[in-house]
């Protein structure tokens, strides 16, 4: 491929999301790329990802998958079944990856969207200016450290974010590491952490049966908490006041800072138990 090819796709590939079906072509003829290279089956899955990874650092090659179940991508398959992407489905992923991050869309909208770019109709555009994000009250105690968005995920979603496979997640929830919400079988904010978690400890070989103290650990650190506040929420419900909610949170804090300073303690010293 000449410099100028090259730079050319390149240009293609960071213009943004919306570059996708015959937004794509358009783009190829304005930089001189033809339209037959950009729909070239020729990237692997890998090298899909760790070009969408520059901009969406929390993709994974289940999450890839997932949207091609979902319909809304398309990857030729070699004759021994590897996938093989163009760069206009690469554009057509940011596209659905920024339409979820950005303008929190749910796949069902973000396909219609593609489909009506593929008719050679133009979908509404995002909202101009910086990222919209809701009006959310300030994060207190631990959604300072995990986040304060809240999601309800189906077993189907919660392996495509999460990247863990049935085997795996199995394996969570028969160690009480994770459960399902009760009444629905649908999956929490909760659950997707712990699920990428410990995804990213079994990469270190931590599998799930050796986290079984971790969860220990929890409840009865959750266990300490309510002790603590038992008199508290005695007092305010004589008083009509409500949960204390300032004072779990900070407990619950200050519990996590002792577990981390010990633990960096326990290290320090070089002999960890």
């Amino acid at each position: 491929m000449s410099p100028r090819s090259t730079a050319a796709v390149r240009a293609v590939e960071q213009r943004g999301p919306r570059r996708v079906g015959r937004v794509v072509p358009q783009e190829a003829a304005e930089t001189g790329v033809d339209e037959a290279r950009l729909h070239a089956k020729v990237l692997n899955i890998g090298e899909v990802l760790d070009r969408l990874r520059v901009d969406y650092p929390d993709v994974t090659l289940s999450k890839i998958r997932y949207l091609e179940s979902e319909g809304l991508v398309e990857p030729a398959r070699t004759s021994a079944n590897y996938r093989k992407y163009s760069e206009a489905d690469v554009a057509r992923l940011r596209y659905v990856l920024h339409a979820q991050r950005e303008r929190y869309l749910p796949l069902r909208v973000i396909k219609e969207e593609l489909a009506a770019i593929d008719r050679g109709e133009l979908p509404a555009a995002p909202p101009p200016g910086p990222r919209a994000v809701p009006a959310q009250p300030v994060p207190k105690g631990l959604n300072v450290l995990l986040g304060a968005e809240r999601v309800r995920l189906s077993r189907r979603q919660l392996l495509a974010e999460s990247g863990l496979d049935e085997e795996a997640l199995a394996e969570l929830e028969r160690y009480g590491l994770l459960r399902a919400l009760s009444g629905g079988g649908y999956y929490d904010e909760d659950a997707l952490v712990v699920a990428r978690t410990v995804g990213m400890l079994a990469a270190h070989g931590v599998q799930a049966r050796h986290l079984r103290a971790a969860r220990a650990a929890a409840d009865r650190e959750a266990g300490l908490i309510e002790a603590a506040v038992a008199p508290l929420r005695a007092q305010r419900g004589e008083e009509g006041g409500g949960e204390p909610r300032d004072t779990v949170d900070e407990l619950a804090l200050l519990l996590v800072r002792l577990h981390a300073a010990l633990l960096r303690a326990r290290l320090a010293s070089g002999r960890p138990s």
